[in-house]
């Protein structure tokens, strides 16, 4: 742990007290690095020669750099950052609709070892957890984006590769840096993890009393058609999450988001949609309709397509009919492989776009 983001307030007090200097400096640092997005202002901050010495020695051994930028039609940033031991993952910034705001899009591992047949960065398998660190470099990487942009980040998605309740300590421990009003400073309930539906997991993030959201990647309102696409069904069945996500929302008070991704022919009859309206009756939530982003063959070897626009407003309507909250999503960054399910390795994206990365912005 020799990087500011590696620490919280009290870790680095203590790591600044065994080289002998006040511990009461740790939360002053904290503030003034992460307002710096991952950089001091050491007239801002005013200390001494000696203290200013021990901090740049804090901030040399940053865990991830910014190899790529990518970016889209749209204004959605895709960022490929690289670690020490040669291995990347993607974020993403993506514009808000108001002039002054954006989000971002973080990932949790390098890889994913969910198997879901409809999404990209599961191709390769899963390769490492990413540490606090690493995830706390890449909210201060698209925050300093942002901020290039003229915009504020104003939410935290973690939906980018990898699944979060296999790596929920980290997970957690970068959370509480980003989202502290001291620290990263974006708010609890700016914060939203997303899960397939590992049952422990949504189960410890509800007893670790964040305030933040969590998103569900359900997918499908039965078994049988959710065993198809996510493999991770055959240990935690569609009544099991769901119940999942309910203590969830009665724990916490928040409104659970409910992820369906439509794939034309497999999950989107108006037979689905009935009963996805039975599966969220008594449940105070919200279903966010997702129309498939292509990735190309799927594992499975499928080629899935999006269905038509009338189709998706079709399913709306039986789900808002029924009294459900749904909406359906805007695809965003599509055409540089930044949206939703989009998300893998460099090596893999390379040799499967003609050409390579051909819109690439910079290397870093």
């Amino acid at each position: 742990m020799n990087w500011l983001g590696d620490h919280d307030v009290a870790s680095l007090g203590q790591a600044l007290h065994r080289d002998g200097f006040p511990a009461l400096h740790a939360a002053k640092l904290l503030r003034e690095f992460y307002r710096g997005a991952g950089e001091i202002d050491f007239v801002r901050l005013n200390v001494g020669p000696r203290v200013k010495h021990r901090i740049e020695a804090l901030l040399r051994d940053r865990p991830g750099a910014v190899l790529a930028q990518t970016q889209s039609a749209d204004g959605t940033l895709k960022l490929l950052v690289g670690f020490g031991d040669g291995r990347s993952v993607e974020s993403v910034l993506m514009p808000g609709y108001r002039a002054d705001r954006a989000a971002a899009c973080v990932s949790s591992q390098v890889g994913c070892a969910m198997g879901c047949d409809f999404c990209a960065s599961t191709r390769g398998g899963l390769e490492r957890n990413l540490t606090a660190g690493e995830i706390v470099d890449q909210f201060l990487f698209l925050k300093r984006e942002a901020t290039k942009l003229g915009r504020r980040l104003v939410s935290l998605v973690f939906m980018g590769m990898g699944e979060p309740m296999h790596n929920l300590d980290n997970v957690i421990a970068a959370v509480r840096r980003i989202a502290d009003p001291d620290l990263g400073g974006l708010g609890w309930r700016q914060v939203t993890v997303s899960t397939v539906g590992i049952v422990p997991g949504i189960n410890r993030l509800a007893d670790a009393d964040l305030n933040i959201n969590l998103a569900l990647s359900l997918h499908a309102p039965d078994d049988a058609t959710r065993e198809g696409l996510v493999p991770a069904n055959r240990r935690y069945a569609v009544a099991d999450v769901m119940a999942a996500a309910r203590r969830f929302a009665e724990k916490t008070g928040r409104v659970v988001t409910i992820e369906y991704c439509l794939l034309a022919d497999v999950n989107d009859s108006g037979a689905h949609a009935a009963a996805l309206t039975r599966l969220m009756h008594g449940f105070r939530a919200h279903v966010n309709l997702i129309p498939y982003n292509p990735i190309g063959r799927a594992i499975s070897g499928t080629i899935y397509r999006r269905p038509s626009p009338e189709r998706v407003a079709a399913f709306l309507v039986i789900l808002r009919q029924g009294g459900v909250v749904a909406h359906a999503r805007d695809a965003r960054g599509g055409d540089v492989a930044a949206a939703c399910g989009q998300l893998r390795t460099p090596e893999t994206a390379n040799a499967e776009r003609p050409g390579g990365p051909t819109n690439l912005l910079r290397i870093i």
